[in-house]
Protein backbone atom coordinates (compact mmCIF):
# COMPACT_ATOMS: atom_id res chain seq x y z
CA UNK A 1 0.00 0.00 0.00
CA UNK A 2 1.54 3.26 -1.31
CA UNK A 3 2.06 5.44 2.16
CA UNK A 4 -0.28 8.36 3.03
CA UNK A 5 1.54 11.84 1.32
CA UNK A 6 -1.45 14.68 2.64
CA UNK A 7 -3.84 15.01 4.81
CA UNK A 8 -6.51 13.58 1.93
CA UNK A 9 -4.70 10.93 1.81
CA UNK A 10 -4.06 10.34 5.60
CA UNK A 11 -7.80 10.77 5.88
CA UNK A 12 -8.42 7.84 2.99
CA UNK A 13 -6.40 5.12 4.56
CA UNK A 14 -7.39 5.78 8.41
CA UNK A 15 -11.18 6.66 8.14
CA UNK A 16 -12.56 3.11 6.90
CA UNK A 17 -10.85 2.02 10.42
CA UNK A 18 -13.24 4.28 12.60
CA UNK A 19 -15.80 1.84 13.29
CA UNK A 20 -12.91 -1.86 13.40
CA UNK A 21 -12.21 -1.66 17.27
CA UNK A 22 -11.59 -5.89 17.37
CA UNK A 23 -11.47 -8.37 14.96
CA UNK A 24 -14.40 -9.99 13.14
CA UNK A 25 -14.14 -13.37 15.20
CA UNK A 26 -15.23 -11.34 18.15
CA UNK A 27 -18.34 -9.99 16.53
CA UNK A 28 -19.60 -13.66 16.40
CA UNK A 29 -20.08 -13.95 20.20
CA UNK A 30 -22.08 -10.22 20.38
CA UNK A 31 -25.54 -10.07 20.00
CA UNK A 32 -25.21 -6.19 19.34
CA UNK A 33 -22.32 -6.24 16.59
CA UNK A 34 -22.65 -6.04 12.80
CA UNK A 35 -20.28 -7.07 9.98
CA UNK A 36 -19.76 -5.14 6.88
CA UNK A 37 -18.00 -5.07 4.50
CA UNK A 38 -18.01 -2.79 1.54
CA UNK A 39 -16.96 -1.40 -1.54
CA UNK A 40 -14.12 1.47 -1.06
CA UNK A 41 -16.27 3.63 -3.47
CA UNK A 42 -19.10 3.23 -0.35
CA UNK A 43 -16.56 4.45 2.56
CA UNK A 44 -17.79 8.04 2.39
CA UNK A 45 -21.55 7.31 2.42
CA UNK A 46 -21.34 4.26 4.42
CA UNK A 47 -19.59 5.79 7.24
CA UNK A 48 -22.33 8.55 7.31
CA UNK A 49 -25.20 5.83 7.31
CA UNK A 50 -23.59 3.18 9.89
CA UNK A 51 -22.93 6.51 12.00
CA UNK A 52 -27.20 7.16 11.44
CA UNK A 53 -27.73 3.52 12.44
CA UNK A 54 -25.67 3.22 15.53
CA UNK A 55 -27.96 6.18 16.43
CA UNK A 56 -31.09 3.79 16.78
CA UNK A 57 -29.17 1.03 18.00
CA UNK A 58 -26.36 3.00 21.18
CA UNK A 59 -25.08 -0.52 21.87
CA UNK A 60 -24.32 -1.45 18.59
CA UNK A 61 -20.31 -2.77 17.89
CA UNK A 62 -19.42 -2.17 13.79
CA UNK A 63 -16.66 -3.72 12.34
CA UNK A 64 -15.92 -3.05 8.45
CA UNK A 65 -13.72 -4.40 5.67
CA UNK A 66 -13.34 -2.02 2.95
CA UNK A 67 -11.83 -3.76 -0.24
CA UNK A 68 -12.80 -3.95 -4.01
CA UNK A 69 -16.07 -5.46 -4.23
CA UNK A 70 -14.56 -8.78 -6.23
CA UNK A 71 -11.70 -9.28 -3.09
CA UNK A 72 -14.81 -8.80 -0.63
CA UNK A 73 -16.80 -11.54 -2.62
CA UNK A 74 -14.28 -13.73 -1.94
CA UNK A 75 -13.31 -13.18 1.47
CA UNK A 76 -17.16 -14.80 1.83
CA UNK A 77 -16.36 -17.47 -0.35
CA UNK A 78 -12.82 -18.46 -0.35
CA UNK A 79 -11.90 -17.70 3.21
CA UNK A 80 -15.41 -18.07 4.67
CA UNK A 81 -15.11 -14.82 6.75
CA UNK A 82 -18.21 -13.77 8.67
CA UNK A 83 -20.17 -11.11 6.88
CA UNK A 84 -23.64 -9.59 7.90
CA UNK A 85 -23.67 -7.31 5.17
CA UNK A 86 -22.31 -7.11 2.09
CA UNK A 87 -22.44 -3.96 -0.60
CA UNK A 88 -21.28 -4.30 -3.98
CA UNK A 89 -20.20 -1.51 -6.51
CA UNK A 90 -21.69 -4.23 -9.17
CA UNK A 91 -24.60 -6.01 -7.99
CA UNK A 92 -23.42 -8.88 -10.36
CA UNK A 93 -20.77 -9.34 -7.96
CA UNK A 94 -23.14 -11.21 -5.77
CA UNK A 95 -24.53 -12.82 -8.70
CA UNK A 96 -21.93 -13.99 -9.80
CA UNK A 97 -19.50 -15.07 -7.22
CA UNK A 98 -22.15 -15.80 -4.22
CA UNK A 99 -25.11 -17.04 -5.62
CA UNK A 100 -26.54 -19.54 -4.93
CA UNK A 101 -23.60 -20.89 -2.80
CA UNK A 102 -23.00 -18.08 -0.29
CA UNK A 103 -26.29 -15.61 -0.52
CA UNK A 104 -29.58 -16.06 -2.00
CA UNK A 105 -30.54 -13.20 -3.22
CA UNK A 106 -29.13 -9.15 -4.37
CA UNK A 107 -30.83 -6.32 -3.37
CA UNK A 108 -29.96 -3.08 -6.36
CA UNK A 109 -29.80 0.33 -4.44
CA UNK A 110 -27.36 2.81 -6.42
CA UNK A 111 -26.27 3.96 -9.48
CA UNK A 112 -22.89 6.26 -10.65
CA UNK A 113 -21.21 7.12 -13.31
CA UNK A 114 -17.10 7.17 -14.79
CA UNK A 115 -15.23 10.32 -14.71
CA UNK A 116 -11.74 11.11 -15.27
CA UNK A 117 -10.48 12.49 -12.33
CA UNK A 118 -7.33 14.88 -11.77
CA UNK A 119 -5.79 17.38 -9.28
CA UNK A 120 -4.23 20.62 -9.19
CA UNK A 121 -1.30 19.23 -9.78
CA UNK A 122 -2.06 17.50 -13.02
CA UNK A 123 -0.09 18.16 -16.19
CA UNK A 124 -2.50 19.39 -19.66
CA UNK A 125 -5.58 19.97 -17.34
CA UNK A 126 -6.54 23.42 -18.40
CA UNK A 127 -6.46 22.02 -22.14
CA UNK A 128 -8.31 18.26 -21.29
CA UNK A 129 -12.15 18.07 -22.83
CA UNK A 130 -14.20 15.41 -24.33
CA UNK A 131 -12.46 15.90 -28.03
CA UNK A 132 -9.44 15.02 -26.79
CA UNK A 133 -8.58 13.54 -23.37
CA UNK A 134 -7.65 10.17 -24.87
CA UNK A 135 -4.78 12.02 -26.58
CA UNK A 136 -3.77 13.88 -23.45
CA UNK A 137 -3.62 10.38 -21.35
CA UNK A 138 -1.64 8.57 -24.46
CA UNK A 139 1.51 11.37 -23.53
CA UNK A 140 4.06 9.24 -22.57
CA UNK A 141 4.92 12.24 -19.62
CA UNK A 142 0.94 11.69 -18.38
CA UNK A 143 0.85 8.78 -15.74
CA UNK A 144 -2.70 7.11 -15.41
CA UNK A 145 -4.15 4.89 -12.58
CA UNK A 146 -6.28 2.76 -12.67
CA UNK A 147 -8.04 -0.07 -10.67
CA UNK A 148 -7.19 -3.78 -10.26
CA UNK A 149 -10.50 -5.17 -12.68
CA UNK A 150 -9.69 -9.41 -10.90
CA UNK A 151 -10.60 -6.60 -7.50
CA UNK A 152 -12.96 -3.56 -8.16
CA UNK A 153 -15.68 -3.38 -10.20
CA UNK A 154 -13.89 0.35 -11.03
CA UNK A 155 -11.19 -1.56 -12.84
CA UNK A 156 -13.03 -3.44 -15.36
CA UNK A 157 -16.10 -0.74 -16.16
CA UNK A 158 -12.59 1.45 -16.27
CA UNK A 159 -11.84 -1.43 -19.12
CA UNK A 160 -15.51 -0.95 -20.95
CA UNK A 161 -15.09 2.68 -20.89
CA UNK A 162 -12.16 2.58 -22.90
CA UNK A 163 -13.57 -0.12 -25.50
CA UNK A 164 -16.71 2.00 -25.76
CA UNK A 165 -14.63 5.25 -26.27
CA UNK A 166 -12.71 3.46 -29.13
CA UNK A 167 -15.91 2.96 -30.70
CA UNK A 168 -17.14 6.24 -30.12
CA UNK A 169 -14.91 7.99 -31.29
CA UNK A 170 -13.55 5.50 -34.07
CA UNK A 171 -9.90 5.49 -32.55
CA UNK A 172 -9.11 1.62 -32.97
CA UNK A 173 -6.18 0.49 -30.74
CA UNK A 174 -7.07 2.83 -28.03
CA UNK A 175 -8.20 0.84 -25.47
CA UNK A 176 -5.15 -1.45 -25.59
CA UNK A 177 -2.82 1.43 -25.68
CA UNK A 178 -4.10 2.60 -22.67
CA UNK A 179 -4.55 -0.69 -20.89
CA UNK A 180 -0.77 -1.27 -21.26
CA UNK A 181 0.59 2.30 -19.65
CA UNK A 182 1.39 2.38 -16.48
CA UNK A 183 0.68 -0.70 -15.23
CA UNK A 184 3.02 0.26 -12.23
CA UNK A 185 -0.63 2.49 -10.87
CA UNK A 186 -2.51 -0.38 -10.77
CA UNK A 187 -4.51 -0.65 -7.56
CA UNK A 188 -6.78 -3.05 -5.67
CA UNK A 189 -9.51 -0.39 -5.26
CA UNK A 190 -10.43 2.33 -6.89
CA UNK A 191 -9.59 4.61 -3.70
CA UNK A 192 -6.03 3.57 -3.15
CA UNK A 193 -5.20 5.88 -6.45
CA UNK A 194 -6.01 9.42 -4.87
CA UNK A 195 -3.29 10.17 -1.99
CA UNK A 196 -1.13 9.47 -5.29
CA UNK A 197 -3.37 12.01 -7.57
CA UNK A 198 -3.31 14.81 -4.35
CA UNK A 199 0.66 14.53 -4.31
CA UNK A 200 1.14 15.07 -8.06
CA UNK A 201 2.38 11.12 -8.74
CA UNK A 202 -0.30 11.13 -11.04
CA UNK A 203 -2.14 13.35 -13.30
CA UNK A 204 -5.14 11.31 -13.99
CA UNK A 205 -7.50 8.14 -12.91
CA UNK A 206 -10.49 6.32 -14.10
CA UNK A 207 -12.99 7.25 -11.03
CA UNK A 208 -16.43 7.11 -10.16
CA UNK A 209 -18.28 10.67 -10.24
CA UNK A 210 -19.37 10.21 -6.72
CA UNK A 211 -15.99 9.39 -5.12
CA UNK A 212 -14.27 12.45 -7.10
CA UNK A 213 -17.71 14.98 -5.98
CA UNK A 214 -17.14 13.13 -2.29
CA UNK A 215 -13.39 14.38 -1.86
CA UNK A 216 -13.92 17.67 -3.74
CA UNK A 217 -12.31 16.60 -6.80
CA UNK A 218 -11.91 18.01 -10.62
CA UNK A 219 -13.35 15.62 -12.91
CA UNK A 220 -13.92 15.13 -16.81
CA UNK A 221 -17.13 14.24 -17.62
CA UNK A 222 -17.70 11.43 -20.61
CA UNK A 223 -20.34 11.36 -22.85
CA UNK A 224 -23.14 8.85 -21.61
CA UNK A 225 -21.98 6.43 -24.34
CA UNK A 226 -19.06 5.52 -22.69
CA UNK A 227 -19.68 6.65 -19.12
CA UNK A 228 -21.87 3.54 -18.18
CA UNK A 229 -24.42 5.50 -16.41
CA UNK A 230 -27.61 5.82 -18.52
CA UNK A 231 -29.70 2.47 -18.03
CA UNK A 232 -31.43 3.47 -21.46
CA UNK A 233 -28.09 2.64 -23.09
CA UNK A 234 -28.04 -1.21 -21.79
CA UNK A 235 -27.83 -2.27 -25.59
CA UNK A 236 -25.07 -0.39 -26.20
CA UNK A 237 -23.02 -0.92 -23.03
CA UNK A 238 -23.21 -4.96 -24.00
CA UNK A 239 -21.29 -4.29 -27.11
CA UNK A 240 -17.81 -4.96 -24.76
CA UNK A 241 -16.92 -7.50 -22.56
CA UNK A 242 -14.07 -8.47 -20.56
CA UNK A 243 -12.56 -11.61 -19.35
CA UNK A 244 -12.06 -11.81 -15.27
CA UNK A 245 -11.06 -14.61 -12.58
CA UNK A 246 -13.70 -16.88 -11.88
CA UNK A 247 -15.23 -18.70 -9.00
CA UNK A 248 -12.52 -20.60 -8.60
CA UNK A 249 -8.42 -20.91 -9.33
CA UNK A 250 -8.00 -21.19 -13.20
CA UNK A 251 -11.52 -20.44 -14.25
CA UNK A 252 -12.60 -16.95 -15.76
CA UNK A 253 -16.12 -15.25 -16.50
CA UNK A 254 -16.70 -13.03 -19.37
CA UNK A 255 -18.55 -10.00 -17.65
CA UNK A 256 -20.38 -8.31 -20.11
CA UNK A 257 -21.06 -4.08 -20.42
CA UNK A 258 -23.92 -2.75 -18.34
CA UNK A 259 -24.86 0.44 -16.61
CA UNK A 260 -23.92 0.95 -13.01
CA UNK A 261 -25.63 -0.46 -10.25
CA UNK A 262 -24.68 -1.57 -7.04
CA UNK A 263 -26.11 -4.24 -4.81
CA UNK A 264 -26.63 -5.44 -1.34
CA UNK A 265 -26.98 -8.97 0.21
CA UNK A 266 -26.86 -10.72 3.87
CA UNK A 267 -24.33 -13.64 2.80
CA UNK A 268 -25.74 -16.88 4.35
CA UNK A 269 -22.87 -17.27 6.81
CA UNK A 270 -24.09 -13.80 8.79
CA UNK A 271 -23.82 -14.40 12.45
CA UNK A 272 -26.26 -11.49 12.91
CA UNK A 273 -29.32 -12.21 10.60
CA UNK A 274 -31.92 -10.16 12.52
CA UNK A 275 -29.82 -7.14 12.74
CA UNK A 276 -28.71 -7.23 8.98
CA UNK A 277 -31.86 -6.95 8.01
CA UNK A 278 -32.75 -4.21 10.33
CA UNK A 279 -29.75 -2.43 8.59
CA UNK A 280 -30.99 -3.17 5.01
CA UNK A 281 -34.13 -1.16 6.04
CA UNK A 282 -32.18 1.38 7.41
CA UNK A 283 -29.99 1.46 4.22
CA UNK A 284 -32.98 1.64 1.44
CA UNK A 285 -35.30 3.89 3.81
CA UNK A 286 -35.82 7.25 1.63
CA UNK A 287 -35.68 9.47 4.58
CA UNK A 288 -32.39 7.71 5.90
CA UNK A 289 -30.00 5.38 3.96
CA UNK A 290 -31.21 6.62 0.17
CA UNK A 291 -31.35 9.97 1.47
CA UNK A 292 -27.54 9.97 2.17
CA UNK A 293 -26.51 8.30 -0.91
CA UNK A 294 -28.48 10.81 -2.79
CA UNK A 295 -26.90 13.77 -1.12
CA UNK A 296 -23.42 12.25 -1.60
CA UNK A 297 -23.90 12.31 -5.56
CA UNK A 298 -25.51 8.62 -5.95
CA UNK A 299 -28.63 8.22 -7.18
CA UNK A 300 -30.99 5.41 -6.13
CA UNK A 301 -32.69 2.80 -7.91
CA UNK A 302 -35.17 0.91 -5.05
CA UNK A 303 -37.45 -0.69 -6.05
CA UNK A 304 -35.55 -2.42 -8.62
CA UNK A 305 -36.30 -5.69 -10.36
CA UNK A 306 -34.68 -8.71 -8.82
CA UNK A 307 -33.97 -11.85 -10.29
CA UNK A 308 -33.95 -14.00 -6.58
CA UNK A 309 -37.48 -12.32 -5.64
CA UNK A 310 -39.03 -15.62 -4.35
CA UNK A 311 -35.59 -15.94 -2.09
CA UNK A 312 -35.84 -12.35 -0.46
CA UNK A 313 -36.89 -12.12 3.44
CA UNK A 314 -41.23 -11.64 3.19
CA UNK A 315 -40.26 -8.24 5.15
CA UNK A 316 -37.71 -6.98 2.14
CA UNK A 317 -39.74 -7.51 -0.64
CA UNK A 318 -41.35 -4.09 -0.92
CA UNK A 319 -37.63 -2.37 -1.72
CA UNK A 320 -37.87 -4.98 -5.11
CA UNK A 321 -39.68 -6.33 -7.85
CA UNK A 322 -40.12 -9.23 -9.91
CA UNK A 323 -38.66 -8.93 -13.29
CA UNK A 324 -41.26 -7.40 -15.02
CA UNK A 325 -43.68 -6.96 -12.24
CA UNK A 326 -44.40 -4.41 -9.36
CA UNK A 327 -43.51 -3.95 -6.12
CA UNK A 328 -45.15 -6.33 -3.24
Amino acid sequence: MEPSRSRLGAFIVIAPLVFISTSPVRAQVSENALIVFHAGSLSVPFERILDGFRKEHPRLEVFKEIAGSRECARKISDLRKPCDIFASADYLVIDSLLIPSFADWNLKFATNEMVIVYGDKSRRSNDINRGNWFDILLDDNIPLGRSDPNADPCGYRTIFTLKLAEMFYHKRGLADQLLIKNPEYVRPKEVDLLSLLEAGELDYVFLYRSVAEQHHLKYLSLPDSINLKNAELEDVYRNVTVVLSGKKPGETITQVGGSIVYGVTIPNNAPHPELAKQFIHFLLNKEKGLKIMEQLGQPTVVPSACDQFDKLPDELKHYATKRGGRPE
